[in-house]
C-alpha cells in the first residue's frame, strides 16, 4: 500500500489542507488538551520549560499547536506539547490552536518529523519511534525513511540501537552518548566490550573519533588473532558482505566448502538484511 510521505513537516501541518476541520485559529482551554499518545519525546528539560514559558509570558505564542477533537469533546494534541506544557506552567486558560483531522498514523509520522526538524529527540527516542511505525503501522524501514526524509541505511542503524544494552540506552538518552558514539560501539562484537567503550566514552569524554579508533583498534586485533590466514581476496570479499548488508559478515573460507556468518541484532535487523537478499 502506498504511503503519503510527510517530509514536508511542521509547515505541511500547519498550511491549509482540505482535511482541516477549522481553517483557522481557535482558542481552547489547555486542560481540555490531552497529550499525543503517540509523542516520541519523553525527555522534556524543566529549565527549558520555564525558558519557554517565561518567553510566553512576555510576548505571547507565536505558533498555535495543533490538536485533533476527540468523540468525548476534548482535543488530542498533535504538535507543540513544549508549548502546551508551558501555557499549562503559566495557568493561561487559553491557548491558540488549530484543529486537524488526522488519524493515529499520520499523528505518529507528525509527532516524528516535528521533533527531528527540530532536533528535540535523543537517538533512542528517535528508534523507538520509527519502530513504533513499523508494530502499530506495519510499516517496513523503506516506508519509515520515506516518511521521515531518511535514508533506509540510516533508519536501519537507528533501530539497531534498541538492542544495545541498557546501560548504553541510557547514556543515549540522557545525551552522555551521540549516534555517532553508538555507532562505534555497535562495531564492536561482544557485549562486554561495548559495555567497556561506553564507559570510556563517558568517564574521558571521548569525541567520536576518538571511540571509532579505540573500536576499529579493538576489531583490528581481534581479527589479527582469529583469522590471521585469510586470504587478501576473502578479506575484501567479506568487507564487501558487510558494505552491502549494513552488518558484521564473517567468512570461512575452506578448500571444498566454506561458511558466511551474518550477525543481526533484533528480529527488525534480520527483516532489514532479508529485504536486501530479497531485491
Amino acid at each position: 500500500m502506498e504511503r503519503k510521505v510527510l517530509g514536508k513537516g511542521l509547515g505541511a501541518l500547519i498550511s491549509p489542507e482540505p482535511r482541516v476541520v477549522d481553517s483557522g485559529v481557535s482558542f481552547v482551554d489547555p486542560q481540555m488538551i490531552k497529550p499525543n499518545r503517540y509523542q516520541p519525546r519523553l525527555n522534556f528539560k524543566e529549565d527549558k520549560l520555564q525558558e519557554l514559558a517565561a518567553s510566553i509570558k512576555e510576548k505571547g505564542i507565536v505558533q498555535p499547536v495543533a490538536v485533533r477533537k476527540s468523540d468525548d469533546g476534548s482535543y488530542e494534541l498533535i504538535a507543540g506539547e513544549r508549548r502546551l506544557r508551558a501555557v499549562k506552567i503559566l495557568n493561561h486558560t487559553k491557548i491558540p490552536v488549530i484543529i486537524k483531522d488526522v488519524n493515529d498514523q499520520e499523528m505518529l509520522e507528525l509527532s516524528i518529523i516535528e521533533n527531528i526538524q527540530r532536533d528535540d529527540l535523543n537517538p533512542v527516542e528517535e528508534a523507538q519511534a520509527y519502530e513504533n511505525l513499523i508494530q502499530d503501522f506495519d510499516f517496513t524501514q523503506e516506508q519509515v525513511a520515506q516518511s521521515v526524509g531518511k535514508s533506509r541505511a540510516t533508519v536501519a542503524n537507528m533501530l539497531r540501537l534498541l538492542g544495545l544494552p541498557k546501560e548504553i540506552k541510557d547514556g543515549l538518552f540522557k545525551g552522555q552518548l551521540s549516534f555517532g558514539h553508538a555507532k562505534a560501539i555497535m562495531s564492536l562484537q561482544f557485549v562486554s566490550a561495548q559495555i567497556a567503550l561506553c564507559e570510556q566514552i563517558v568517564l574521558k569524554g571521548l569525541s567520536v573519533r576518538e571511540a571509532e579508533a579505540i573500536a576499529a583498534a579493538s576489531t583490528k586485533s581481534k581479527s589479527k588473532k582469529g583469522h590471521s590466514n585469510k586470504d587478501q581476496h576473502v578479506l575484501k570479499l567479506e568487507e564487501e558482505l558487510r558494505q552491502v548488508l549494513g552488518t558484521k559478515v564473517s567468512l570461512f573460507h575452506g578448500k571444498k566448502k566454506g561458511r558466511i556468518q551474518i550477525e543481526y541484532y533484533s528480529l527488525n535487523d534480520l527483516e532489514r538484511i532479508l529485504e536486501v537478499f530479497r531485491k
